[in-house]
């Protein structure tokens, strides 16, 4: 096991959907924990036009050793044909709060 652990940024349609998913990756060990945040306003372009929609944005918290395979269960279960989901490695982080994301994850 290694004492690293990455943050994973992902975005879902709405809350039950990332509340859905996170309780799925954390029963799976994927991931430690996710923090599904408050809805954000998203502007983006999508097939050449310009759209707006209300998401959910979460943080999972993994080993690094797993991100991969979370980022793929996320994709897998997520609503999305281009999910957003981004890996944010963690350069430090408390030595007792990474140890229990990897214990968990």
């Amino acid at each position: 096991m290694s004492d690293k652990i990455v943050s994973v940024y992902a975005v879902f349609a709405d809350e039950q959907e990332a509340c859905r998913i996170g309780g799925i990756v954390v029963e799976e060990r994927l991931a430690a924990c996710v923090n599904v945040l408050g809805p954000c306003h998203s502007i983006y372009r999508w097939k050449g036009k310009v759209e707006v929609a209300t998401e959910a944005p979460a943080i999972f918290k993994a080993p690094a050793d797993k991100a991969d395979a979370l980022v793929a269960r996320i994709a897998e279960l997520h609503s999305y044909d281009v999910p957003a989901i981004a890996i944010w490695p963690v350069e430090k982080a408390f030595p007792a709060y990474a140890d229990w994301v990897n214990e968990e994850g």
